[in-house]
């Protein structure tokens, strides 16, 4: 039977497809990591407050890219070459959602409309990121390998979601209400489209170093556009809507663990 977890065992069991499975989220890890750290640099005076949060959402998403990292070493796998059209955090800039790199390596302060910009992009990007990484702890939360790994990625994932909910719910009572909705929405639908994509040419890599048969990746490829479909028609919507977190405060406190500015990543 074709399912989520037997789909992802067999990635985990295979060492090439486990190696570019770990090396593309190591690498988008790694850009959220900067991304986020030269936002903090850049917050404009009027939000200092924000400027620790955002920077320990950065160390966060260091810290996963690490894990990734050190999953890969745990089987002597060297990280493998991330292929452009599985580069979800590009694609998202190439279609104008969030704030491009090319303003993030100006030593120029944002504004309060670009810190709005910013966190709406992580709203709704996060909230994938937590519906995966949920779906993976259902299945593999226990597992000797990776259960470690992906229940405390799950954990920090949900935090970035309930910081984004908290902040952009006091920005919309700031007067920013209008702006963020509509910024919501442009960022959902968008992302819509390149994770149809980007789940595409993975599904097409992973069939390729596991030699699925043209009927298995046909049918991964129906049930991607499927979901794309059923997220078009409006199940985009669950990304935008914003309520009061259960978990207050999450990214409050100094980032842990600190870690060493890395490059900006090169397209």
């Amino acid at each position: 039977m074709l399912s989520a977890r037997s789909l992802f065992q067999e990635i985990l069991d295979h060492d090439e497809s486990y190696r570019l499975f770990c090396s593309i989220a190591a690498s988008g890890e790694a850009q959220g990591g900067w991304e986020n750290g030269r936002i903090a640099a850049l917050v404009p005076e009027g939000l200092r407050e924000l400027a620790p949060k955002i920077a320990r959402h950065g160390a966060d998403e260091d810290k996963h890219g690490r894990i990734f990292q050190g999953l890969l070493r745990k089987r002597s796998l060297k990280p493998a070459p991330v292929p452009a059209a599985t580069d979800y955090t590009m694609l998202l800039e190439r279609r104008g959602i969030g704030l491009t790199h090319d303003k993030l390596r100006r030593d120029q302060p944002l504004t309060e409309r670009d810190i709005v910009v910013y966190l709406c992009h992580s709203r709704v990007t996060e909230q994938r990121a937590a519906d995966q990484m949920a779906m993976l702890v259902r299945h593999f939360g226990d597992h000797p390998e990776v259960g470690k790994a992906i229940r405390m990625i799950s954990h920090d994932e949900g935090n970035h979601l309930a910081y984004c909910h908290e902040e952009l719910l006091r920005l919309a009572r700031a007067g920013h209400g209008r702006f963020i909705l509509r910024t919501l929405r442009e960022s959902a639908l968008a992302e819509t489209a390149v994770h149809r994509d980007v789940s595409l040419a993975v599904m097409a890599h992973m069939g390729r170093i596991l030699r699925w048969p043209k009927a298995k990746s046909a049918l991964l490829a129906a049930g991607i556009h499927a979901l794309y479909g059923y997220e078009r028609a409006g199940g985009w919507r669950r990304m935008t809507e914003l309520r009061t977190p259960e978990r207050r405060d999450a990214l409050g406190g100094p980032a842990e663990p600190e870690s060493a500015p890395a490059p900006a990543p090169a397209y």
